[in-house]
């Protein structure tokens, strides 16, 4: 059934009026009585600037995506494998007071201990000063969580020394909104562990405990105490757990994310479309390749969201662990390049690796683009740096990553600064580059004229233009399993003016070696294809390998279909196995009955 239509979503007193998330910043509420003002300056607390809620929700805006925000949830997570996290846990719950669906995650990291939690949920707070940790602003938690959901409520363990302490606050724009708040009230719960039992931790006074409790009943998924406690039972020794909750919907009154649509995965509703002006064939592939699923597919995002994968941790997405992938690894005719910034006048000098190469679909899909990291995190997913609608780079795709420049606060962009427009510059001509050497692997005219000679003359022999396939393999182009002009090129900020000669003698280079080896180069990693085109590819070529991508993909969809469908077998036959033992047991109960009647004697 749609989100929409379940009961309790979107209704009653202890949701907002609009659970559309660009439109509830907009929505009225309530003013704070004048008479407000005057206790808190007669009481002595106008000392200090204030936070009206509806910052929470301007502050959230920064996040465009809903998967952005997720992956700051992700990344929380990942920072705490210093601590011995070795999961992240992301799934689906049901919120038990009005059966809408709640978005769950849950570490096994070191946790937080009372003060550490106030400061996680405190504005601009950061202990994060590491050249390895990923978040930084200390803003991360109330972004994010506020950009998935009205309402998020968090549980925390901890060990420290020899105390165990179990937190709970709740950060809710509903509770703040409908209660006409001015400020940002975050409720917080405090218990220890003392010789096994789990008691309250009281910093204040007894009636400040008490009326946080409150609070956090009142407007949590929660309706007592014990049931509050009982959120840590799924907790290890130690971790954090976040309950967001009140989840935001679309336009349509239909949540965002989509839970029922895939049962090992969590989808945005509103998904991007394949482009227009595509062939059926070339639609079904895109639909199918990582750069098109990312956008609505949250194991897909996931799946490329850490450039190296870590040992001995996990994201656990609705039960089933997330399957990393590494985008250069599957790239074909692969190159490495070396990129040098100039980060300042007297700065070390920096050294940056970028791999390219031709997606694995090439030359079928158009597919390109770079893949630039930060700290090992996904930034900027099939960034475009050259412009659509042109041949030269079509389907090439990079990888690097960029620990010399600063990210956007929601970490899918970079500021744009210098230092990032150089970069931008310095990977359109590494494209270009890549593209001019290698475009007639895929099947484009060499733009090389001594390789397009060559090319002419290939044709020519072979009896004129169509597909013509060659196999070959030389050990001799090979150093260490790796093929030799997989050898690096560099380039290098520091000397600007001399690297388009550099680049013109080392173009000039190639040329006079074309002759030579120009065949030799092209067999990498894979067999060569050569088309006869006048800058095009053959159709009868592309047509071949679209039905052989499309046969694959429909291969797969079948043997998924397959799968699903055996799953439901088993588990239908469970069912009707447990099914049967109750009846056999229930015959047997009764057969016995009637033996014990049938033996009593007759009075």
């Amino acid at each position: 059934m749609p989100a929409a239509m379940t009961g309790g979503i979107g209704s009653g007193p202890r949701s907002l009026d609009c659970r559309s998330f660009w439109k509830a910043g907009a929505s009225s509420a309530p003013s704070a009585p004048a008479r407000e003002f005057h206790d808190a300056l007669e009481m002595g607390d106008f000392d200090r600037a204030r936070v009206h809620p509806k910052f929470l929700h301007t502050n959230a805006t920064s996040h465009k995506w809903a998967f952005g925000a997720i992956a700051e949830l992700l990344d929380n997570a990942v920072d705490e494998i210093s601590n011995g996290a070795t999961y992240v846990k992301v799934d689906k719950s049901i919120n038990s007071k009005d059966n809408s669906p709640m978005l769950v995650f849950q570490d096994d990291g070191g946790g937080m201990d009372p003060e550490g939690v106030r400061k996680c949920m405190s504005l601009g707070f950061s202990t994060k000063k590491s050249k390895t940790t990923i978040g930084q602003y200390g803003n991360g938690f109330k972004t994010s969580t506020m950009r998935i959901g009205a309402d998020a409520i968090v549980f925390t363990r901890a060990i420290r020394g020899s105390n165990v302490t179990l937190s709970v606050g709740l950060l809710s724009y509903t509770f703040l909104r409908k209660t006409v708040k001015d400020d940002i009230v975050v409720p917080m719960l405090d218990f220890q562990n003392q010789d096994g039992h789990i008691v309250p931790l009281v910093y204040g006074s007894q009636g400040d405990w008490d009326s946080s409790l409150q609070i956090i009943l009142d407007w949590s998924p929660f309706s007592s105490k014990e049931d509050l406690l009982q959120q840590f039972e799924d907790i290890d020794s130690h971790g954090t757990k976040v309950v967001i909750y009140n989840l935001w919907m679309n336009d349509d009154g239909l949540l965002e994310l989509d839970f029922d649509d895939d049962d090992e995965d969590i989808l945005l509703r509103d998904q991007a479309k394949a482009s227009v002006g595509l062939t059926k064939v070339q639609k079904d592939v895109i639909q199918q390749h990582i750069s098109h699923r990312l956008r609505f597919s949250l194991r897909a995002y996931t799946s490329i969201l850490y450039l190296k994968k870590y040992e001995n941790f996990q994201i656990i997405l609705r039960g089933k662990p997330v399957e990393h992938i590494s985008v250069a690894n599957d790239l074909k005719f692969k190159k490495v390049v070396t990129y040098k910034p100039q980060v300042t006048h007297d700065s070390q000098v920096i050294s940056v690796r970028v791999d390219i190469g031709f997606a694995k679909e090439a030359p079928v899909l158009g597919i390109f683009g770079m893949n630039v990291y930060h700290k090992n995190r996904l930034i900027m997913p099939f960034w475009k740096v050259l412009q659509e609608g042109s041949s030269r780079g079509r389907s090439v795709v990079g990888v690097l990553e960029a620990n010399f420049i600063e990210p956007a606060h929601d970490k899918q962009d970079f500021e744009r600064t210098p230092l990032f427009i150089r970069l931008e510059t310095k990977l359109r001509q590494i494209i270009i580059d890549y593209w001019k050497e290698r475009c007639h692997m895929i099947g484009y005219q060499p733009s090389n004229p001594q390789l397009r000679s060559q090319y002419k003359a290939d044709l020519k022999d072979s009896g004129g233009p169509g597909p013509k396939f060659q196999q070959k393999s030389s050990t001799d182009q090979r150093i260490g399993g790796h093929s030799s002009n997989l050898l690096p090129e560099t380039y290098d900020d520091s000397a600007v003016a001399g690297l388009a000669a550099n680049g013109a003698g080392s173009r000039l280079q190639c040329f006079g070696q074309a002759q030579e080896n120009s065949m030799n180069q092209a067999v990498l990693e894979e067999d060569v294809v050569e088309i006869g085109s006048r800058g095009a590819l053959d159709p009868n070529f592309i047509e071949k390998l679209s039905e052989e991508n499309i046969s694959l993909f429909t291969r797969r969809e079948e043997l998924r279909q397959r799968d699903t469908q055996l799953k439901q077998t088993i588990g239908a036959l469970e069912h009707e196995l447990e099914e049967t033992k109750r009846k056999c047991s229930q015959l047997s109960t009764e057969l016995q009955a009637r033996k014990s009647q049938q033996q009593l004697p007759y009075m």
